[in-house]
């Protein structure tokens, strides 16, 4: 018993991420093994897709942009005690926003600024209905994002093909104007100082949280909700708070995505570019123990697993489908430890809401 309460005393979150990490890697060699192929060289080759040269690192940290945004919009709702999933719809919303203002032309520097300012409205707005549904008329966040979601889904289908529509090539909205185009930072490349706003947006959510009465109000009210009533703090006023910030930052990955991959620089009728991607933020928020420092490195991760898993296909010739299994294994061994202190939490207050009623 002594050995145990030693050992995680001293599996620190890194060292559990890392130990978790190690763990998903051997199941996923197994695996491999199973089906005739060589690990080691899978393995290389996936990691040296990801980050052994400054292209690949480009590539990795543009794909990790939209990812850290996205991850913020869950991490910040949880930190609240919501848990908000409609991050793939505000970023469509935020996309389509951002592609609008190229309707209007202004100068290069605040052609860009109004196109952010825009999506980052966009989003907020799209999450407001759902802050109200739940304060007015109890409806959970899970249900009513997962519709909003899709009603975005086929919005963002209709405005592609009927209202923004490219009159050149009808299966892309317009492109989005050079005026308000993010520049790359590596020729060549898709990395674009998107990334700045993502790693900017990231730290003021930092400073939101940990060095604001409003972020330490809204962190007691999703840890300790009855704590935060006895205190004075408004519940629904955190839960406004909540999601109006993460629509903010879903708009806002659906702006940067938009703006700084080349080279459509549009939506396209299938919205490859976007779809997903608020999903995806939810396994980087797990992964980065929805902490935005965190969430950082695991969306530099993340990015980067996409990026070698198609090296993965070339070199060792593992299949597409084999590789998907291998990220989805390593993603989800690195987010257990998080899902087990959200199921711990959980389960806490299910446990005091019961004795609260049975007194």
């Amino acid at each position: 018993m002594h050995w145990a309460q030693a050992l995680r005393k001293y599996l620190t979150p890194i060292t559990e991420s890392v130990l978790a990490g190690v763990i998903g890697l051997a199941i996923g060699a197994v695996i491999m093994l199973g089906y005739g192929y060589d690990p080691g060289a899978a393995y290389v080759s996936l990691f040296r897709g990801s980050f052994g040269s400054i292209f690949s690192w480009a590539e990795s940290l543009a794909n990790a942009t939209p990812l850290i945004l996205t991850a913020l919009t869950f991490a910040i709702a949880m930190r609240g005690g919501l848990f908000n999933i409609g991050a793939e719809g505000q970023l469509y919303i935020g996309a389509l926003a951002a592609v609008s203002v190229s309707l209007i032309h202004l100068p290069s520097p605040l052609h860009l600024i109004v196109a952010l300012l825009a999506a980052m409205v966009a989003g907020m707005l799209w999450s407001l209905p759902v802050a109200i549904l739940k304060l007015t008329r109890g409806v959970h966040e899970v249900i009513s994002t997962i519709m909003f979601n899709w009603i975005a889904h086929f919005f963002a289908f209709y405005m592609i093909a009927n209202v923004l529509t490219d009159p050149i090539r009808g299966e892309k909205t317009i492109s989005i104007a050079e005026t308000s185009r993010f520049a790359r930072i590596l020729p060549g490349s898709s990395l674009n100082y998107g990334i700045v706003v993502a790693v900017i947006a990231a730290l003021l959510v930092l400073f939101l949280l940990w060095r604001t009465t409003a972020g330490f109000e809204l962190r007691v009210a999703g840890h300790n909700p009855e704590s935060a009533h006895y205190a004075g703090i408004s519940r629904r006023k955190q839960v406004l708070r909540a999601f109006l910030i993460g629509g903010v930052l879903a708009g806002l990955a659906g702006a940067v995505q938009v703006m700084g991959r080349p080279p459509t620089y549009a939506l396209v009728t299938g919205m490859s570019q976007v779809a997903n991607l608020g999903f995806d933020g939810i396994a980087v928020a797990m992964i980065g123990r929805n902490h935005p420092i965190g969430i950082i490195f695991a969306a530099i991760f993340f990015g980067g697993l996409m990026v070698g898993g198609r090296i993965m296909q070339f070199s060792p010739g593992v299949p597409l489908e084999l590789v998907r299994v291998i990220e989805g294994v390593i993603i989800l061994a690195l987010a257990v430890p998080e899902l087990k202190r959200i199921f711990h939490f959980v389960r806490k207050r299910f446990s005091l809401r019961r004795q609260s009623h049975g007194s």
